[in-house]
C-alpha cells in the first residue's frame, strides 16, 4: 500500500507540473516560460520527478477539452492588450453590425481549426487565428485593389518569397494549407525581427522596411518605438486595433450583444492525395459535395481541371474523403480529365490558337483569361480540350512552370500612297518600313519593279502610321464616310486578288508572313483570319 501511495503522489507531481492555470494576457515568446510562470508547462524530455519547490510553485488544472474553437482560442491568448480609443471605435464598429460578424464567422468555420492546430503547435498565440477577420474576412477568394490575394491577402513578390506558387493553373496564395503556412512563417521572421507582435503585425501591414525606418526615425529623435508611438499610415494605425477589438468580442461576446456561431473543436477537412488530372466538377461530384464547397476548400484551383503533378493534394471535408476514395476507385466512364495543356509552339493570334485547338476563340479567351488585341507568345501554356486520343496527364515541368505572355497584336489598315519620281518597291518599303517583298506582293508586281509617278501603292501600314503618312506626302482615301478607298483596278478591269478592297473601310491584321492571305473578308461584322498552318 506504501508502493501504491508513493506512485500515486509522483504522478500527480508530474501532472502539477504539466497543466497549470493561464488568464494572462501577457506577450509570450517562442520559448518556454520561466518556472513560476501562470502558463502551462508541458513536458519536452523524459519525465522525471518533481522536486517539492517545484510542486509548490505549480498549480494542477483541469484537463478537460475546450468546448468549441472559441473556448480553445481564448486559451491561448498571450498578446499584450491594446486600449485606446481606436479599439472602442472599431468594437462600435463591428458589434453594430451583427450580420457581418455572422457572415465572417461561419465562413471561417471550414478553416479555423487547421489555423489554431498550426499556432498551438508553433506555440504561437492564438490572437493570429482572427487575423484573417482582419484581412479577407476569411474569404480566401479575396483579392485587393492592389492585388494581395487570399485570406492571409499576399502581394504577390511577398507570395513568391515564401514558396507561394503563382501560375495559369493555381494560386498558392489562396490554397487554405500554404497560405497559412506562409502566414505563420512570415509572422513569425517578423516576430524574430522585432520582438514585439503588434510590431509584427504593424510589418505585416506596411513592409518590414518601412517599420524599421520609422522605428529608427524615432531613435533619432529620442521617441519611444512602441507601436502607438510610430508614425505609421491611417490604414497601418488602424491595424491593430481591428484585431484587438475583434479578439475583445470573441474573449466576451455577451458584452456586446453578440452571439457566436458554434464552430466545434474538430477538424473539418482532411486531405486526399490526387493521382491524375481531374476535371473540378467531376471531382466535386465523386466527392458528393456541392461545387461551391469543393471551390471553398481548394480555392487555389482557378482553372476547370486539377493537375496532379502541381497540385498532390485536394481537401475534402472529413466525412467526404473516404466517399471520394471510393468513387474515384470506382470510376469507369472514360478520362477523368477533359481538359488539359498545350504549350503554344509558335507567337500566334488568338483565332489561330483557338482553331488549332479545335475551341471558339470566345471560349478560349475565356478559360484562359486572354486580353483583346493580344497575340499569345511562343512558350505559353493554354488550357485546351483534351482529345480522347490524349492518354498522359500534363508533365510536372509544365504544371509548375506553365505561364501565359502576350504582345501587343500590331493592327494594320489598308493605304495607297502616291509614288514620286523614281520611286519603286525597294524605296516604298523603306520609307515605311515594310519588307520589299510584302510591298511587291500587296501591288501585284516583282520586288524590282518601278512605279510611275502618281500611281496609287498599295501599302498596310500600322494604324498609327498610317495617321501620319497621311499628314506626310501623297496619302489617298476616299471621302466616303471616311473609308479607305479601294486600289485601282489592274489592266484588263480585274483588282488585283492580293490587293483586294477593304470593305467598308475596315481594320484588317496583316500577318508578317507575306504566304499568308492579306486580306479577309468582313462576315457578320467579324474580321475573319485563315491560318497558314495546319489545326492542331
Amino acid at each position: 500500500m506504501k508502493f501504491i501511495a508513493a506512485t500515486c503522489l509522483a504522478g500527480s507531481l508530474v501532472l502539477a507540473g504539466c497543466a497549470t492555470t493561464n488568464n494572462s494576457s501577457t506577450p509570450s515568446s517562442t520559448s518556454p516560460q520561466a518556472a513560476g510562470s501562470t502558463s502551462p508547462v508541458y513536458p519536452r524530455d523524459a519525465l522525471t520527478p518533481l522536486s517539492s519547490s517545484q510542486a509548490h510553485s505549480q498549480s494542477v488544472v483541469t484537463l478537460a477539452p475546450p468546448v468549441d474553437m472559441w473556448d480553445r482560442i481564448r486559451r491561448g491568448f498571450k498578446m499584450p492588450n491594446l486600449d485606446n480609443d481606436m479599439v472602442r471605435d472599431r468594437e462600435q464598429w463591428y458589434a453594430s453590425r451583427p450580420d457581418y460578424i455572422q457572415r465572417m464567422t461561419e465562413r471561417s468555420n471550414k478553416y479555423i481549426f487547421h489555423i489554431v492546430e498550426e499556432l498551438e503547435r508553433r506555440n504561437m498565440p492564438t490572437e493570429l487565428a482572427l487575423l484573417p477577420y482582419i484581412e479577407s474576412a476569411f474569404n480566401p477568394q479575396a483579392i485587393s485593389s492592389a492585388r494581395a490575394a487570399g485570406m492571409w491577402q499576399f502581394m504577390p513578390a511577398t507570395g513568391t518569397d515564401f514558396d507561394l506558387k503563382q501560375n495559369i493553373f493555381r494560386d498558392d496564395r489562396r490554397d487554405v494549407l500554404a497560405s497559412t503556412r506562409a502566414a505563420l512563417d512570415y509572422l513569425q521572421k517578423l516576430y524574430g525581427m522585432f520582438g514585439d507582435w503588434q510590431l509584427a503585425l504593424a510589418a505585416y501591414n506596411w513592409g518590414e522596411g518601412s517599420v524599421s525606418r520609422a522605428i529608427a526615425k524615432n531613435q533619432r529623435l529620442g521617441l519611444p518605438t512602441t507601436y502607438s508611438d510610430l508614425t505609421m499610415p491611417a490604414e497601418t494605425r488602424m491595424y491593430v486595433p481591428k484585431l484587438q477589438a475583434v479578439k475583445n468580442i470573441v474573449a466576451n461576446p455577451q458584452a456586446f450583444n453578440t452571439e457566436l456561431p458554434l464552430i466545434a473543436n474538430h477538424p473539418y477537412f482532411q486531405t486526399v492525395t490526387l493521382t491524375r488530372d481531374l476535371d473540378v466538377e467531376l471531382a466535386a461530384k465523386l466527392a458528393d459535395v456541392r461545387l461551391e464547397d469543393f471551390r471553398a476548400l481548394n480555392p487555389a484551383a482557378h482553372k476547370p481541371v486539377l493537375i496532379a503533378a502541381g497540385t498532390p493534394q485536394i481537401l475534402l471535408p472529413w466525412d467526404n474523403a473516404a466517399v471520394f476514395q471510393r468513387n474515384f476507385d470506382a470510376y469507369a466512364q472514360g478520362q477523368y480529365a477533359s481538359w488539359t495543356a498545350w504549350v503554344v509552339p509558335t507567337t500566334m493570334t488568338v483565332a489561330d490558337a483557338a482553331q488549332r485547338s479545335g475551341m471558339s476563340e470566345s471560349d478560349l479567351r475565356a478559360i484562359n483569361n486572354v486580353p483583346p488585341r493580344m497575340l499569345i507568345k511562343a512558350g505559353s501554356t493554354l488550357i485546351v480540350p483534351r482529345g480522347a486520343r490524349v492518354k498522359e496527364d500534363v508533365a510536372a515541368v509544365v504544371a509548375d512552370e506553365g505561364h501565359l505572355s502576350f504582345q501587343p497584336e500590331i493592327v494594320n489598315r489598308r493605304t495607297t500612297v502616291k509614288a514620286g519620281r523614281n520611286d519603286n518597291v525597294a524605296s516604298i518599303a523603306r520609307r515605311y518600313n515594310l519588307k520589299p517583298t510584302n510591298v511587291a506582293e500587296w501591288n501585284d508586281v516583282k520586288p524590282n519593279h518601278a512605279f510611275k509617278r502618281g500611281y496609287s501603292v498599295v501599302v498596310y501600314l500600322p494604324v498609327r502610321a498610317t495617321v501620319a503618312a497621311r499628314a506626310g506626302a501623297g496619302v489617298s482615301v476616299a471621302a466616303r464616310g471616311g473609308h479607305t478607298a479601294a486600289p485601282p483596278a489592274k489592266r484588263g478591269g480585274a483588282a488585283p486578288a492580293k490587293a483586294a478592297a477593304s470593305r467598308g473601310g475596315q481594320i484588317v491584321k496583316v500577318p508578317a508572313s507575306s504566304k499568308q492571305q492579306v486580306v479577309r473578308e468582313k462576315r457578320g461584322g467579324t474580321p475573319v483570319k485563315t491560318p497558314a498552318k495546319k489545326k492542331h
